[in-house]
């Protein structure tokens, strides 16, 4: 399937703030897309443990309200919300951290909106090395899988989706997504001499490449 990846990074909405969370103030990253489909496909292929690793990655357990669930080799936690084809929210437990994701279904025309918030209790200094890119671009990469399954109903192959941000349209599609979210973060009062930098940090790491300078 032939990618346009400005195209790709251009179907997703960003946005970053701040609230609080359980008594201290925590990074907010949002980011919105429609898709042409339905709410309730949507909802199956966030959900469906026999759908989410033709796009994401396996998942063991139970993705109800209070289930717990283990995505291989990446996050799990508990289900808090479960309102299909509408709501699910989760806590996002990794390296002994816990965050929040809260994902939202609007129906948009003849599609459908995917509206998803991570909030994170993030350390200043990472904050200022790495700014929302960290994992923000994550999001993109994983919302242009699912973007792309949706609209070829095929599984994507793990070991290429893997490597792609290492092909040169790889790059191109983590840099437009990285710059996204420097401008994300710019919007919200970071300062462009540090928002950039970060920036360019965030895409180094996804692609493998050392930021110049």
């Amino acid at each position: 399937m032939a990618i346009d990846p400005a195209a790709a990074v251009g179907a997703v909405t960003r946005s970053v703030g701040t609230t609080e969370r359980d008594g201290k103030t925590a990074r907010t990253l949002t980011a919105e897309r429609i898709y042409d489909t339905t709410p309730d496909d949507l909802w199956d292929a966030l959900t469906n443990p026999e759908r989410l690793p033709r796009w994401f990655l396996p998942v063991s357990g139970e993705l109800k309200l209070g289930g717990r669930y283990q995505i291989i080799g990446n996050a799990g936690g508990t289900v808090t919300a479960c309102r299909p084809p509408q709501h699910l929210g989760l806590t996002w437990e990794m390296m002994g951290q816990v965050s929040w994701v809260d994902v939202r279904i609007e129906p948009a025309g003849d599609g459908a909106k995917l509206i998803l918030e991570h909030v994170a209790h993030v350390d200043d200094a990472l904050w200022d090395q790495f700014g929302p890119g960290a994992v923000g671009v994550g999001w993109d990469l994983a919302l242009h899988g699912l973007g792309l399954h949706l609209e070829s109903g095929e599984a994507l192959d793990p070991e290429a989706g893997a490597a792609w941000p290492t092909t040169p349209e790889g790059k191109v599609f983590v840099r437009g997504a990285s710059e996204g979210w420097r401008d994300a973060s710019i919007a919200a009062g970071t300062p462009a001499a540090s928002a950039g930098p970060a920036a360019e940090r965030s895409t180094g790491f996804y692609t493998g490449e050392a930021p110049p300078g």
